[in-house]
């Protein structure tokens, strides 16, 4: 049988670092206020010339660097964010033409801060069916760009940043099972309110900004992901007690530690990086994944659940043998 597994990880945060009392300075709220609510102290913002493309280029290479390859054995890059360098060409196609990879598949997929594990499953798809062999799978970010200064309740939570993650068709065990969904019945509950197709009349000087009930989008999460957690579980016949790690998006302390709880799992168990990097959607699980892997916690051979929610909304998680 072929599995997918991960061979290597990269991951990229811009270097300029932006705490609460930064934010103190900016609006009408407080450090306490952001911890209390959120979990998060600081997050990366991108520099004025620093692009979605220019953060997932250095991710991408660390994480070919570290499956130990060359880039020219990498046949697909499937990318996930929602915030591309433009709307056509695919920021993954921008990014083929930087790493010399001319030919192969690029595409971009965007289902919001679940992003990234939608890319890991249709890369699995690709693995599995034969069709590559080796995919660079990246969830990158550039949110500080949609953020209205006039919502603290969305301005403090989202950041910037890139990670990624090489696949590669192995006969020993690594993604065993991934798990999509969405329901766009709520997609009112988190969004934007422009587009090409709709317009921008909506947002001041043709901008766009991040529209969010955070009371109904935090009971939604928790719902969600507490039931694909059982999912998940059911589809592999296994235990809580069989999960060594639990790497999930990270928008929000309260809901990371809800879903530990669902798995009677400790939080030394948890790779948490909210505090540190703030909520960088379709970037958060491969980021965590990278910082676990690095710091020497995630290690060889450890079953790791990562899962993630987002806008749409979608939700969905992967179990993998690391």
């Amino acid at each position: 049988m072929t599995y997918s597994r991960i061979m290597g990880t990269g991951s990229y945060l811009p270097k300029n670092i932006v705490t609460n009392k930064d934010l103190e300075k900016l609006m009408d709220t407080s450090d306490q206020w952001i911890q209390d609510r959120t979990g998060i102290k600081q997050r990366h913002w991108a520099a004025d010339d620093e692009t979605t493309v220019d953060m997932v280029e250095h991710a991408a290479r660390r994480a070919v660097d570290s499956a130990g390859i060359e880039m020219s054995e990498i046949d697909m890059i499937i990318l996930g964010t929602t915030t591309p360098n433009l709307i056509f060409p695919s920021s993954a196609c921008l990014l083929q033409a930087r790493l010399g990879l001319p030919g192969i598949a690029a595409f971009d997929l965007n289902a919001a801060c679940t992003s990234f594990i939608y890319c890991l499953s249709v890369a699995d798809q690709f693995i599995k069916s034969g069709m590559a062999k080796k995919i660079l799978v990246c969830g990158v970010e550039t949110l500080s760009r949609a953020l209205d200064w006039e919502d603290r309740t969305t301005a403090v939570l989202f950041a910037d940043g890139a990670g990624a993650v090489v696949l590669e068709a192995s006969e020993e065990p690594g993604i065993l099972s991934t798990h999509i969904h969405a329901d766009g019945r709520y997609a009112d509950l988190l969004g934007t309110d422009v587009g090409v197709s709709c317009g921008f009349e909506n947002a001041p000087n043709g901008g766009l900004k991040i529209l969010m009930n955070g009371r109904e989008v935090f009971k939604m999460a928790v719902r969600t992901l507490g039931q694909i957690v059982d999912e998940t579980l059911a589809a592999n016949n296994m235990e809580k007690s069989d999960i060594d790690w639990l790497i999930p998006h990270q928008a929000n302390l309260r809901i990371i530690m809800a879903t530990a709880k669902k798995l009677n799992m400790p939080m030394e168990r948890v790779i948490v990086t909210v505090d540190k990097h703030g909520n960088t959607s379709a970037a958060s699980v491969a980021l965590a994944l990278d910082e676990g892997v690095r710091s020497g916690r995630v290690k060889r051979g450890d079953t790791i659940l990562l899962e993630a929610f987002g806008g749409g909304f979608t939700w969905g998680s992967a179990l993998i043998k690391y």
